[in-house]
């Protein structure tokens, strides 16, 4: 991947790893297009209060422009809905952010 940074995806299974890194690919190619020169996009998941089948993630998110950087933080029992959260967090950020 370009300049995506993905922490603790060992801790994930195959299919949640995969999610991971679509989601990941597509938010970086949409806040790509308001961000013309993104330093970095690190995102942090964190599985806790496995109980059973269940856990719960938390997803952090850090975009790193050369002039500002956007942090946000997602938790979720599901994977994918605490990904869109917290990328739909920075994604409204930036558009607030360079809106004119």
């Amino acid at each position: 991947m370009e300049q995506i940074k993905i922490i603790g995806i060992k801790e994930l299974d195959n299919s949640e790893a995969d999610t991971v890194n679509r989601l990941a690919r597509e938010y970086y190619s949409k806040i790509q297009r308001a961000i013309k020169n993104i330093t970095s996009l690190v995102i942090h998941v964190k599985a806790y209060n496995i109980t059973g089948k269940r856990k719960q993630y938390e997803i952090s998110v850090k975009i790193v422009a050369p002039t500002k950087s956007f942090d946000s933080k997602a938790t979720e029992w599901e994977l994918a809905k605490a990904l869109h959260m917290a990328l739909g967090k920075v994604e409204r950020m930036i558009e607030h952010r360079f809106h004119d």
